[in-house]
């Protein structure tokens, strides 16, 4: 009996260990590496990071979608986020262990089951009165990494979660909201790294990236974007030591303007494992009145490679020096291959789309994408700087004899951009970006404008105004090469969601009129559309299981349009808001 009792402890305990074994492996399976995340791009059963990729080329492999079947394309199931917080979705799903992790407005998340739709869980922040989002209650997206998923929210907070349970693992203060800091991107992760930008451009905050432990939240180091800003990495107890001064003080911005200097680095960041380099861009100078900070502004509106296990500056290129149009900068940088170098490309706000060297930032090639420039009217190669034109840029208010702002002028691209939050997407099969892009102008005049705490930081008036009668918005298949427009397809209302591209030979976009569309990448021609109840503006992702194809895309008209379009918002205050994810396969005939 004794013997009896014995051999079924011991199978009971080795049944017990192979669970425990079997369930350790899952766990490890599970588990999001840094590996992983470099092979994104890669891998079809799964999508890790912002971009389909840390790269951002947003280009899957998958092609049993494809211009001959994509006409077959069905609804497979839909979710929506619920109750009254609509407002812009601009969220890009992850696809992990068969869940998705979706954002929505007022700093949501949701895991789902990525075959249904499902709800798993959601957790909702708390935000606390007074935060000051510039341009929607929007959130970009999140982060994977180990068991992890890590958002980051308008209070300007970072939120890391257990995949499983949703619960909290950590959570870290990125920065004052009181002091018109937020967050809306969603992270990067880089090397066992979460690096971080931060939003708050309007607000005279001074932008910065961070990088923090992935899997603790602990700060590692902070690099700041505005020339005369120290740098400081962190210990283990939070103890900080100088690793050096941003540029040198005063050297591009006068008298005390870089303490108040902008740049945020609002919409996160790219990283290639090919060069080991992590790429952000930074937004506008503040205030918008360029008068007053006289000189180029580093590192304002450009593009800053950093290295991300030291946060090291490695190159920098400015594309709007004395940026007095709000351009911004902060496009994302997506690299890829050019004539046998590794290269990136950036669709700017300021109209110009720039090929810059991925190792050292030398300028390969710039050209416009959109149809009407008014501040430049080209970019010196040589030099790399722009071509200004003169009477392009608004008056000074100082030298107005008596008038409360200065001379207004009309620009173009207005200051919501040529392409603005709206992620492009690379082909390497047909060599080609895909740009959502924007033709619209606006009269902007600069005001006399003093800083205070948390209040917007402008120095400008400014009214947006579209340039065409039939079309804002633009899809547009650009040769990086030659600087062509390939094809383009005109939309009425402006473009604001992202495009992706596949190798079925596909390019999807979406449009604020409700549409999620797909065309051949090669030719322009549309070849399916599908309305999903209200305006698109986040960008669409692409996912493989169990040999079947899915494409999904977030629903919810909003962002910064409606809120700063003015005569454009007219155009399109009939679009509803909304709050969904909509998820299609191949309807099986």
């Amino acid at each position: 009996m004794a013997m009896r009792t014995l051999r079924v402890g011991l199978a009971i305990a080795a049944t017990s260990a192979a669970i425990a074994a079997a369930a350790a492996s899952v766990a490890a399976q599970a588990a999001v590496s840094d590996a992983m995340i470099e092979n994104d791009a890669k891998s079809p059963g799964d999508v890790l990071s912002w971009g389909m990729g840390p790269q951002g080329q947003r280009y899957s492999t998958l092609a049993r979608i494809n211009t001959k079947n994509v006409d077959r394309l069905v609804p497979a199931w839909s979710f929506s986020f619920g109750g009254e917080k609509q407002r812009g979705q601009e969220s890009q799903p992850l696809i992990h262990d068969g869940k998705m992790f979706v954002t929505a407005s007022y700093s949501r998340i949701y895991a789902l089951d990525a075959k249904t739709g499902r709800k798993l869980w959601k957790y909702e922040h708390r935000l606390p009165e007074g935060i000051m989002p510039c341009c929607d209650v929007v959130n970009r997206g999140a982060a994977l990494y180990d068991n992890l998923v890590i958002f980051g929210t308008l209070d300007a907070q970072l939120v890391a979660l257990d995949q499983n349970s949703g619960k909290v693992v950590w959570k870290e203060k990125l920065e004052d909201y009181a002091a018109g800091y937020s967050y809306t991107a969603a992270p990067l992760v880089a090397k066992g790294l979460v690096l971080t930008g931060i939003s708050g451009g309007e607000f005279g905050v001074v932008g910065r990236v961070d990088a923090r432990d992935a899997k603790t939240g602990q700060l590692v180091w902070s690099r700041p974007v505005v020339e005369g800003h120290m740098g400081y990495k962190y210990d283990k107890d939070g103890n900080k030591t100088e690793i050096g001064m941003t540029g040198t003080q005063n050297a591009s911005w006068p008298g005390e303007t870089w303490k108040t200097g902008g740049a945020a680095t609002w919409l996160g960041g790219t990283y290639d494992p090919a060069t080991g380099l992590a790429y952000f861009g930074t937004g506008n100078p503040g205030p918008w009145n360029s008068h007053i900070r006289k000189g180029d502004n580093l590192y304002s509106a450009s593009t800053v490679a950093l290295d991300p296990a030291t946060g090291k500056i490695v190159w920098h290129y400015q594309n709007t020096p004395n940026d007095g149009w709000d351009f911004d900068g902060v496009n994302e940088f997506v690299t890829f291959d050019l004539d046998g170098k590794r290269v990136g490309g950036k669709a700017d706000r300021n109209g110009f789309f720039y090929v810059n060297d991925a190792t050292s930032g030398k300028l390969v090639n710039a050209f416009p994408f959109v149809k009407k420039i008014t501040w430049a009217t080209g970019i010196d190669l040589k030099s790399g700087r722009p071509n200004y034109v003169a009477e392009g840029r608004p008056g000074d208010p100082a030298a107005a004899n008596g008038e409360k702002k200065g001379k207004s002028v009309f620009a173009a691209p207005g200051f919501l951009g040529g392409k603005n939050q709206q992620p492009m997407a690379y082909s390497p099969q047909t060599g080609l970006f895909y740009v959502p892009a924007n033709e619209w102008g606006m009269d902007i005049w600069n005001e006399p404008i003093s800083y205070k705490k948390g209040a917007a930081f402008l120095g400008a008036g400014f009214t947006i105004q579209p340039l065409n009668e039939d079309y804002i918005g633009s899809l547009r298949a650009i040769n990086p090469k030659t600087g062509k427009i390939v094809w383009e397809v005109k939309n009425g209302a402006p473009l604001w969601g992202g495009a992706m591209t596949t190798a079925g030979g596909l390019v999807f976009w979406g449009t604020p009129e409700g549409y999620l569309k797909a065309a051949d990448a090669k030719t322009g021609k549309e070849l399916w559309q599908f309305q999903t109840g209200s305006g698109v503006v986040a960008p669409p992702v692409t996912w493989e299981e169990n040999g079947e194809q899915f494409v999904a895309v977030v629903s919810g008209w909003g962002g910064a349009v409606p809120l700063w379009g003015g005569e454009v918002a007219k155009r399109v205050n009939f679009l509803e808001q909304g709050g969904s994810v909509w998820v299609f396969k191949l309807h099986k005939s």
